[in-house]
């Protein structure tokens, strides 16, 4: 669990730097996503929050809302194994 968060945290911290580092950070395409959506063993996380979240016209359906600054309220309902989809656009 400790490693589950510490990569989540890790991944938000990258989010939060990505203007910077925006060629670094390994992207997934709405194929690859569409279809790890359809084995239906992935959860997608929306980790905005506020009116970045309220606001948004463009949410993923079924996505979770999990704001990054609550890691550690949810991200104890999801296992190591689970894949897990976080997007912050």
């Amino acid at each position: 669990m400790k490693k589950l968060t510490l990569l989540l945290l890790s991944f938000l911290l990258l989010c939060a730097a990505l203007p910077a580092i925006a060629g670094e950070v390994p992207l997934i395409s709405k194929d690859e996503l569409k279809a790890q959506l359809d084995s239906g063993n992935v959860v997608i996380l929306d980790v905005r929050s506020g009116r970045d979240w309220s606001s948004s016209e463009f949410k993923i359906k079924g996505a979770v809302q999990a704001p990054g600054s609550d890691i550690a309220k949810w991200s104890k309902d999801y296992t190591k194994d689970q894949p897990l989809v976080l997007y912050c656009a």
